[in-house]
C-alpha cells in the first residue's frame, strides 16, 4: 500500500491553504481581478479578500453557475493583469445550446508540463512522435496534447473528432451513422500508424478498443497511450490493459476538462481490480465528492458522490462547481496527499440513460 503519512497531509493542506488565499486576493483585488468577480463582490455582502483564509472557506461562496460561462461575454473574465493579451477561446458541451467557454492564456500548458512529469520515458520516449484520434476543433484539449507532445522533444499527428455531431445521432438513435464515423476516425489513425512512426496515443476509451480491433497497437509501435474522455468502468479498464495492450503498452487513464484541466491516475495495483481512481493537480484545482442532496458535506471513503470542482488559478476562479459526474470518495494515495476520485460516471448513471458518444 502506497500510505501517505499524516505530516504530508497536514503539508498539503497548508500548501492549498495559502494558495487560495492568493488566489482570492488576485481575483478581488481591483488592480488584478476581473469584472465578473469585482462585481460580484460589490453585492456580495461581505469581503472575500479579506475574510476567506483556508480552502474551507469557499463554503461561503455558492455554487458556480455553468450559464455563467455560457451567457455571459467572455471579457469579463479577463484579469485586469491579463487586460491586452489575446486570449484563447476553449468550450466544453455544446451538444443542445450555447456552449460553456472558458477564456485563458498559459494556464493549459501549465496544466499539461506538470503531467509531462507523471508520464515514462520509456512509453513515451522523447522525440517519438505521437498521435492524436480525440476532439478538437474549439476544446482545450486539442492545443493542449500537442504542447505536451512538443515539451517532451516530440511532434504530433491529428485525427479530427466532433464529439457533438456523434451525441446528437445518437440521441436520434442513427447507430448507423454513429458508427460510419466511428470508423472513419479509427480509420484514418490506423492510416497514420501503418505509414509513420509513431510512439505515443492519446485517444477515447471507445476507439482505443476500436482501433485495437484494427491493428497490433505494439507492433505498430505504440509504446503509451494516454488516455481520457467517456467512463472507463473496471470490466473496461481491464479489456484494455489485457486484450487490446497486452499488458506490454503503457497505460495512462486521466480524468479532465476545460475547465478543470487534467487528474491523473495513480498505477494500477492488483488490489485495485481495476479500478482507476484520479487526482487534482492540486492546488491548481481541488475535486470533493459531495453529498448530492447536502452539497456542503463530502460522502464517506468508498462511497458515490457527485463530483465538485474548485478551479483556483490567476487566470480563472470557479468556485464549488457541481460537474455532471459522479464518483466514489477515495484516500489520499502515494504521491497525491488528497483526496481522489474513482470509476468518474455521468451523474444519475445509475437511474438514467446517457449518451456519451465517443468522448
Amino acid at each position: 500500500m502506497s500510505i501517505v503519512d499524516s505530516n504530508a497531509a497536514q503539508t498539503a493542506r497548508e500548501q492549498l491553504d495559502a494558495h487560495v488565499r492568493e488566489i482570492i486576493r488576485w481575483h478581488f483585488s481591483p488592480e488584478t481581478g476581473c469584472p465578473f468577480w469585482l462585481d460580484w463582490a460589490k453585492t456580495a455582502g461581505w469581503n472575500p479578500a479579506a475574510e476567506v483564509k483556508c480552502f474551507a472557506d469557499l463554503q461561503r461562496f455558492p455554487h458556480f453557475q455553468d450559464e455563467w460561462l455560457r451567457d455571459l461575454q467572455p471579457e469579463v473574465w479577463v484579469p485586469k493583469q491579463f487586460q491586452g493579451r489575446p486570449f484563447n477561446i476553449f468550450e466544453t458541451g455544446g451538444t443542445t445550446g450555447m456552449p460553456k467557454q472558458r477564456i485563458g492564456w498559459d494556464d493549459y500548458k501549465v496544466d499539461y508540463e506538470e503531467f509531462s512529469a507523471k508520464i515514462s520515458d520509456a512509453h513515451f520516449p522523447r522525440g517519438g512522435a505521437w498521435l492524436m484520434a480525440g476532439p478538437t476543433g474549439p476544446r482545450r484539449l486539442r492545443l493542449a496534447i500537442e504542447h505536451l507532445a512538443n515539451f517532451r522533444s516530440s511532434s504530433c499527428y491529428f485525427i479530427d473528432l466532433d464529439p457533438r455531431w456523434v451525441k446528437k445521432v445518437l440521441a436520434a438513435k442513427q447507430f448507423d451513422q454513429a458508427r460510419a464515423y466511428m470508423d472513419h476516425i479509427v480509420d484514418q489513425a490506423v492510416m497514420i500508424l501503418k505509414h509513420r512512426k509513431v510512439s505515443g496515443l492519446f485517444t477515447t476509451p471507445k476507439l482505443l478498443e476500436a482501433m485495437g480491433e484494427k491493428t497490433d497497437l505494439w507492433e505498430a509501435g505504440i509504446r503509451g497511450v494516454f488516455c481520457g474522455g467517456t467512463t472507463m468502468p473496471p470490466q473496461s479498464v481491464r479489456y484494455l490493459v489485457e486484450e487490446v495492450l497486452e499488458n506490454r503498452i503503457g497505460f495512462y487513464p486521466t480524468y479532465g476538462n476545460t475547465l478543470m484541466g487534467l487528474a491523473a491516475s495513480v498505477p494500477l495495483r492488483p488490489e485495485d481490480n481495476f479500478s482507476i481512481t484520479y487526482y487534482a493537480p492540486q492546488p491548481r484545482a481541488v475535486l470533493r465528492v459531495v453529498n448530492p442532496r447536502e452539497t456542503g458535506e463530502t460522502v464517506p471513503y468508498g462511497q458515490w458522490g457527485r463530483v465538485e470542482l474548485t478551479t483556483l488559478t490567476r487566470e480563472f476562479f470557479m468556485p464549488r462547481f457541481l460537474e455532471r459526474d459522479e464518483a466514489i470518495r477515495r484516500e489520499p494515495r502515494a504521491p497525491y496527499a488528497w483526496d481522489g476520485v474513482a470509476e468518474v460516471r455521468p451523474f444519475g448513471a445509475m437511474e438514467k440513460t446517457i449518451v456519451e458518444g465517443v468522448y
